[in-house]
């Protein structure tokens, strides 16, 4: 498995690769892999003929500073994890090499409208544009025929996904089920912040959004499913939820009454030091 740490590096083999005929995939993740990133991995693997798994902590999409230093650094476990999955190719910059002169300052502003202004773009102010940023320059580097993305952060697969239309990349952005614990909790890095008593009390979260779910699907108006699953969270005394919003899949735009086109219910909550979201998909 080859480790490419510069820009150039990085173009230079994989255009060598491309060269040779093969279709590039590319998993973007921030590192602390768990089984939600090897299903991704060996997504690209059965769909590309060479895989790409970036490991990069973007500064850039992190609002709270305090959660960037405290990120997990596993590099190690997660170079012996992919050298496992057989892993074709892992791009790993430095900061300076992702933002030369490694400063944010006069970064450049995006705007995804509507996208970026309910759910998590509330929350975390600046936390889309630096997604759209970081996700912009992987694209550049790499120019991977597919990128693959997660269910559980369905927002931000949303707004990568509107971002390369508008701007003509030509890259296949995937999405791919959530990958859970066999209680329910979507995997995710910050899920090692859990201590082990608020591990047992997260699988209330995705609960709540199945419960919530099969109202809907019961007939149930979406303002008064909506109000229920907030109530549940609220009604813990570990649970710090910030919303639930049952949202439209076409434009993102928040339902209040009878569905009429499918959506998904999105939550997100704190639990002791770890911030959990999730989401369950409706049809009609």
């Amino acid at each position: 498995m080859k480790i490419l740490r510069s820009l150039h590096e990085a173009q230079d083999f994989i255009a060598t690769q491309k060269c040779k005929g093969k279709k590039i995939g590319l998993v973007p993740t921030m590192g602390a892999l768990h089984k939600g990133h090897i299903s991704l991995v060996e997504t690209s693997k059965k769909e590309t003929d060479f895989t790409v798994c970036s490991i990069y902590v973007n500064p850039a999409q992190f609002n709270n500073k305090e959660d960037f230093k405290t990120y997990p650094d596993l590099f190690d476990k997660d170079i012996a994890l992919l050298e496992n999955l057989a892993c074709d190719a892992v791009f790993a910059p430095s900061h300076e090499m992702m933002y030369p002169g490694g400063t944010l300052k006069g970064l450049l502003k995006l705007n995804f409208g509507l996208l970026e202004k309910e759910l998590e773009g509330k929350y975390r102010p600046g936390h889309f544009n630096g997604v759209g940023v970081v996700v912009s320059k992987l694209l550049h580097i790499i120019a991977p025929h597919k990128a693959y993305f997660g269910q559980k952060d369905l927002q931000q697969y949303m707004i990568i996904k509107k971002m390369c239309s508008d701007l003509s990349f030509l890259t296949e952005i995937v999405i791919c089920p959530t990958v859970r614990e066999a209680d329910g909790l979507a995997m995710s890095s910050r899920n090692l912040r859990l201590t082990d008593k608020e591990r047992q009390i997260a699988p209330l979260l995705y609960q709540t959004l199945e419960q919530a779910a099969q109202g809907l699907k019961k007939g149930k108006k979406a303002n008064e499913v909506k109000s229920w699953a907030l109530k549940q969270l609220v009604d813990n005394e570990f649970f710090t939820p910030e919303y639930v919003e049952i949202v439209s899949l076409k434009s993102f735009e928040l339902i209040q009454y009878e569905l009429q086109e499918d959506v998904a219910i999105c939550a997100s909550a704190h639990l002791g030091k770890a911030r959990l979201i999730d989401n369950v998909i409706v049809s009609v």
